[in-house]
């Protein structure tokens, strides 16, 4: 294949951005794909591929490289191509890089698993002792690419018209089981250049976080509260399973994300929601007066660490604590708001049942009779290929 300097030397200013200015990798990405105007979609791709890539395989790289001394981030880039089955360009910054050893060394690095799979020490056994021999294949299993799933909004069409709509266009997809309004890309495409995007027609939104919403079995008419609404995927799945009916109300403590909640609203043409900042007194106000909850409270993200693999480099071992403590705060305090007879769904996107499963049954424990399980479920990345995410639906008995 052939190498443009000006392409990889994006890569490297992204890598410099991510690890030296603890950038969000997403982020970086999008304003170095936006700096260049005249890149086309393979240009994007290689770029935001490869960043995305050296950046889920950091430490594997790290040591493969190791006999250099001090490896820069052109080193890493070099090491990978290499263990891609690429040749390297003979450009002089590479003189000095030594196929032979890299591929050695990489031989080496598969009999480590931290080292094989890319994962910091902490986390590796924080994953070994909640999973136990689960840990190795679902860790395997977040190093792979995330698929691209689309959600589509059934205020404005189908799932079965979207994908004959996106066919025309040679997007092509298929029909996900189980999942009435998921279309899964059967290649990476930019569908949000589309007309179908751009008009509310779908969302980008996994298999698994696809499967939150419809839990909390909204109908038309209720009063629903979304309190850890975020920028809104959830929100719109329930304002289009509530057919724009009824009073949605969309929490969150950081404004900025609502505002971008609004923007998609709108996109959609969803009508029915309203978004709040979560101040002190906002969930005494609403104390029992919801006939559904949507707790998708914040986690380590460890679910979806294919689509942020560089999170994991990010996050420190006293961050876990932190939150854990933070869900139970919301679960204890927020469930509140549901009135007798009504439901609460709990969900993470976290693999680790300490974010997750103990939780709900620790607040099960300490409610008694107040609370009852009706039904709680997870997605693998391991056994179904998506992200992963646990759901729990609670219910207050009248």
């Amino acid at each position: 294949m052939k190498y443009h300097r000006v392409l990889v030397e994006a890569i490297v200013f992204s890598l410099t951005e991510i690890f030296e200015k603890g950038r969000q990798a997403d982020k970086v990405i999008e304003q170095v794909l936006k700096s260049n105007r005249k890149w086309g979609a393979r240009d994007r791709g290689f770029i935001a591929e490869n960043t995305y890539e050296i950046v889920r395989w950091w430490r594997m790289l790290d040591f493969v490289t190791g006999h250099l001394g001090n490896p820069s981030y052109l080193d890493f880039f070099a090491a990978w191509q290499l263990l891609k089955g690429n040749e390297l360009p003979p450009w002089t910054e590479f003189a000095h890089i030594k196929p032979a050893a890299i591929r050695q060394a990489y031989e080496e690095a598969k009999k480590s698993r931290k080292i094989r799979e890319s994962i910091p020490d902490w986390l590796d056994e924080i994953g070994a002792a909640e999973l136990g021999t689960a840990w190795e294949d679902e860790l395997h299993a977040l190093n792979q690419t995330a698929p691209v799933v689309l959600r589509a909004n059934t205020l404005k069409t189908t799932a079965t018209e979207l994908k004959e709509a996106l066919a025309s266009k040679e997007i092509f997809t298929e029909i996900l089981s189980g999942l009435p309004d998921a279309l899964k890309l059967k290649e990476k495409k930019n569908v949000f250049q589309t007309d179908y995007f751009q008009n509310g027609q779908f969302e980008v939104q996994d298999a698994g976080s696809q499967r939150i919403a419809p839990m909390l079995d909204v109908h038309p008419g209720m009063r629903v509260i979304d309190a850890c609404a975020g920028a809104g995927g959830k929100t719109l799945h329930l304002a289009a399973l509530m057919h724009n009916q009824g009073r949605l109300i969309a929490m969150d403590v950081e404004g900025w994300k609502l505002e971008e909640l609004r923007r998609r609203a709108r996109r959609n043409g969803v009508s029915n929601v309203e978004t709040r900042v979560i101040e002190p007194k906002t969930i005494k106000r609403l104390r029992d007066t919801a006939d559904r909850v949507l707790l998708d409270v914040p986690c380590s993200g460890l679910g979806v660490l294919r689509r942020n693999p560089d999170s994991k480099w990010k996050m420190k071992p006293n961050f876990l604590t932190q939150i854990r403590q933070t869900q139970y705060e919301i679960l204890t305090n927020y469930s509140q708001m549901v009135k007798p007879g009504g439901k609460l769904v709990y969900a993470t996107c976290s693999i680790l049942p300490s974010e997750s499963e103990d939780q709900v049954k620790r607040f099960l424990a300490e409610q008694g009779a107040k609370w009852q399980l009706l039904e709680e479920a997870r997605t693998s990345p391991a056994r179904d290929g998506f992200d992963g995410f646990y759901m729990a639906c609670l219910t207050k008995p009248l």
